[in-house]
């Protein structure tokens, strides 16, 4: 289908420029169905890799009870989706070499450290990271402008103070809101990065500025495609994390076949 859609070329293709294009809620549907395809035709693989992520969670979990920081949870476990377009390197070569008919024995998830790319791929996941420390750095300042330094005695204690008090619901909206502005900086610089950046050999500007194309040319799609984002994350986090064993991989898997419908070949 993403063939026959209208390039947003102008001079681009004859530049070196990526050229994006024009996608619909078809296509993310197709997107997610060939990750699925992946994920299914590559499971021992997506246990080894995907397996990582509810651990993580786990380990998250108890470092929160275990020192007294409940109130960070959900902006750690929200934050993690900053950087997932980086976590998944794995997951989009597999994708790459199973589409190009490559062996795609789980050691080759790792094949990413011999990219020519490796170097702007680790400048671009720096980025992230320090866009997820300052989200948690902003998430905990909220927190204290709101209830102060005082931290909730136990977890029905946290529930009740964020939930039934004016100041719990000013909370909510006010860090979602931050939340979502950060969510929408990452998703534009990034959904797309990651992908061409081990695809092709582009600087990490042209890649992060291609991602913004892709972005900018398909808004309503883009912002469906955060949204369904967004809830599959929140659906494998329940219970314990233990569903993103399965949507993680999937994610990853159909953000490489979203990239390849967005961004024309050379």
């Amino acid at each position: 289908m993403s063939n026959a859609h209208m390039s947003l070329t102008g001079s681009a293709a004859g530049s070196g420029i990526p050229v994006v294009r024009k996608i619909g809620p078809a296509d993310l549907k197709d997107a997610l169905s060939k990750g699925f395809a992946d994920f299914w035709a590559m499971p021992t693989h997506i246990v080894f890799v995907g397996l990582i992520y509810p651990i993580v969670g786990l380990v998250l979990a108890r470092l929160v009870f275990g020192y007294d920081v409940l109130p960070l949870l959900f902006p750690l476990a929200a934050g993690f989706a900053l950087i997932g377009p980086f976590a998944a390197l794995g997951l989009y070569e597999l994708s790459r070499r199973r589409e190009a008919g490559l062996n795609v024995a789980w050691k080759h998830a790792f094949d990413v450290f011999h990219s020519p790319s490796f170097g702007a791929i680790v400048a671009l996941g720096g980025l992230l990271l320090v866009m997820f420390l300052i989200w948690i750095a902003v998430a905990d300042r909220i927190y204290v402008a709101t209830f102060g330094y005082a931290s909730a005695a136990s977890m029905p204690d946290f529930v009740n103070q964020v939930f039934d008090t004016p100041e719990g619901i000013r909370l909510i909206l006010l860090g979602n809101g931050v939340g979502f502005l950060f969510a929408v900086v990452a998703l534009m610089i990034s959904v797309i990065s990651f992908p061409l950046l081990l695809d092709r050999p582009v600087s990490p500007a042209v890649a992060m500025l291609t991602s913004v194309r892709v972005v900018l040319a398909n808004p309503l799609t883009m912002a469906l495609w955060g949204i369904i984002v967004v809830a599959l994350l929140v659906i494998g986090s329940v219970p314990f994390f233990l569903g993103l064993a399965v949507v993680v991989p999937v994610l990853g898997h159909a953000t490489w076949h979203l990239y390849r419908k967005a961004v024309a070949p050379p």
